[in-house]
C-alpha cells in the first residue's frame, strides 16, 4: 500500500492513501456491469448505478435489507434532499470471492470497527462523441460519511476520469491521478474533498468507465414502515 498521507490521530489511520490491489481478478466483475440499470436521478443517460450495504462479521460479508440512498443539499446540491432508490447488487456478484475480498480490503486498511455499515455503489460513467459522461455531476463534494473509497474495475474508450482531492473547494487539489483497473484510493470523506473530471471518448464509439465506490457509513436511510 502506498499511504499517501497518514492521519495517525484518527481512527481510520489514514487521511488519504492509494493502493494497487493485484488479489483481485477483475474480469469477474466484468458481467455485472454490463446489466446495470439507468440512474434515473442524473438527467443525460450517461450514469448507471446499483447499490447495497452490508457490515462484516468476522469473517462473513452480511448483506443488510435494502434501504434509500439520502445526502443533504449541503453534500449533494444535484440531488440532496431526494430519496434515491437504486437496485439492489447482483446476488451473483455479491457471492463472488473477489467482491468479499473488496470488502474486506477497503474495512482493513480503514481499520473499520466489526458491525459498521458499508455501502457498495456500483457505478458505470458512459460517453460518446455527442454526450460527455460525468462521474461527479455534484461538482467538489463531500459525500458525508467518516471515508469513501474507489476501486477501479475498467476503463474502455476514454479519456479524462481523473480524481482529484482537495482540503476546500477553492483550493488547489493535492492530489490528482487517473485510477487504473485494480488501484483503491481510500479517503477520509471527514478531511477532503473530491471530485473526478468528465470522460470522453478515445476514438469514436462508446466509452465506459467502471468503478465500485464504498462508503461507510453507507448512507442508506430504512425504509418508513
Amino acid at each position: 500500500m502506498q499511504t499517501l498521507r497518514e492521519s495517525p490521530e484518527t481512527s481510520y489511520g489514514i487521511s488519504f492513501a492509494l493502493e494497487k490491489i493485484d488479489s483481485i481478478v477483475l474480469d469477474v466483475f466484468k458481467p455485472f456491469f454490463n446489466n446495470l440499470p439507468l440512474d434515473p436521478y442524473i438527467k443525460g443517460n450517461y450514469r448507471l448505478r446499483r447499490l447495497s450495504r452490508f457490515k462484516l462479521r468476522e469473517n462473513e460479508l452480511i448483506h443488510l435489507p435494502h434501504g434509500y440512498l439520502y445526502q443533504s443539499k449541503d453534500y449533494n446540491p444535484v440531488v440532496g434532499g431526494v430519496k434515491r432508490q437504486f437496485a439492489e447488487l447482483d446476488e451473483e456478484l455479491i457471492a463472488l470471492y473477489e467482491f468479499k475480498k473488496l470488502v474486506q480490503e477497503v474495512s482493513h486498511y480503514c481499520k473499520l470497527k466489526p458491525g459498521v455499515e458499508i455501502g457498495v455503489h456500483q457505478i458505470r460513467t458512459t460517453c460518446s462523441p455527442k454526450n460527455y459522461g460525468n462521474p461527479a455531476p455534484e461538482g467538489i463534494h463531500q459525500d458525508g460519511a467518516d471515508f469513501v473509497a474507489i476501486f477501479s474495475c475498467d476503463r474502455q474508450n476514454i479519456q479524462g476520469g481523473s480524481t482529484h482531492l482537495y482540503m476546500a473547494r477553492r483550493e488547489k487539489p493535492v492530489f490528482t491521478k487517473v485510477l487504473y483497473p485494480g488501484e483503491l484510493l481510500l479517503v477520509n470523506d471527514r478531511d477532503f474533498f473530491h471530485f473526478t473530471t468528465p470522460i470522453k471518448p478515445l476514438e469514436a464509439g462508446v466509452g465506459t468507465r467502471d468503478v465500485f465506490v464504498l462508503t461507510s457509513p453507507s448512507l442508506l436511510v430504512d425504509f418508513e414502515e
